[in-house]
């Protein structure tokens, strides 16, 4: 029995206008959202307790966590308490043991077994970590992989490094502990590392994305799609290069190319989609390029901006 949190209290700001429609763990990547690809992995890991937090638009992240049968607690917070917080605000709901924490917007596949199979042994912190050289990346490791700089405060002595991919474990010991309100880094982890007490890592080669913009959404949406492509070419394609779900109809005089068309979109008009990503529900309307088609109705270019 393990449990995990997934985090998904914050704003999305830098995801906007998509997340003026949908908070950022559930918008839609490939064929289903975000939280249900997160879901997904930790299942498959053996995670049998799963608890979300929530607080901006929380009522949408349940509609979809209902809709899609997810079986998810969810902890709605009245204030946003920081992702430290966010983890003791819902201690009651995990099983004994250690609990993994998934930041609600990265997309990979984390050692999650390892992670708190080592946070349980030595009551510690783990993250898990995208090998980099010695000097790169967000954390700097010891040749045991203990964390020795993190927020540009050094601790020891560095050999090899990484990046931080938004996964980690804590040991009940660290679960018990945590402030009531406050970050993970920078109000247990530096706190925990200037004490003299380990952080520990795990390698997580696996690619990852964090969906933090428009690109980098736009990105995760073409790597699932040709991840999807290579392992069933036959699977719901229009175009050998474009992927719709079932219910979708694609009338005459529309062509598609490189497109995700999502369930219950109409398409209309005529002449070519390039690069749509069609939300379910979207009405979209030919020719279009290059943009994401919101449920609403709105058109996102590839290009446009955050808002605020």
């Amino acid at each position: 029995m393990a449990s995990a949190l997934i985090l998904a209290a914050g704003f999305g700001t830098r995801l906007r206008p998509l997340t003026l429609e949908l908070p950022k763990p559930v918008v839609p990547v490939g064929d289903r959202p975000l939280l249900a690809h997160v879901a997904a992995a930790c299942r498959a890991a053996g995670i049998s307790t799963l608890v979300v937090n929530a607080h901006h638009e929380h009522e949408k992240l349940c509609n979809v966590i209902r809709d899609l049968s997810l079986d998810i607690d969810v902890s709605v917070e009245a204030q946003i308490r920081g992702t430290a917080g966010g983890v003791a605000g819902a201690r009651g709901r995990f099983e004994p043991g250690a609990v993994l924490v998934w930041n609600g917007d990265i997309l990979t596949q984390a050692p999650v077994r390892a992670l708190l199979d080592l946070a349980q042994a030595h009551e510690a912190q783990v993250l898990a970590v995208s090998p980099r050289r010695a000097g790169e990346g967000t954390i700097g490791l010891d040749d045991e992989g203990n964390v020795v700089r993190l927020r540009g405060r050094v601790f020891g002595h560095e050999t090899r490094a990484g990046d931080y991919v938004g996964v980690m474990a804590l040991g009940p010991r660290v679960v018990a502990e945590l402030p009531d309100r406050g970050c993970l880094m920078g109000d247990v982890a530096l706190p925990h590392l200037a004490a003299g007490r380990k952080v520990l890592t795990v390698s997580s080669p696996a690619p990852w994305t964090d969906l933090g913009d428009l690109p980098q959404y736009v990105s995760a949406n073409f790597a699932w799609l040709d991840a999807h492509l290579a392992a069933r070419p036959q699977s719901s394609i229009l175009t050998p290069q474009s992927w719709a779900a079932p219910d979708v109809t694609v009338p005459p005089g529309i062509v598609t190319d490189r497109c995700l068309i999502g369930s219950r979109a109409t398409l209309t008009g005529n002449g070519p989609l390039s690069q749509v990503i069609a939300w379910p529900g979207a009405p979209v309307v030919a020719p279009l390029s290059r943009a994401v088609v919101l449920t609403s109705g709105r058109v996102v270019p590839f290009d446009e901006t955050a808002e605020n």
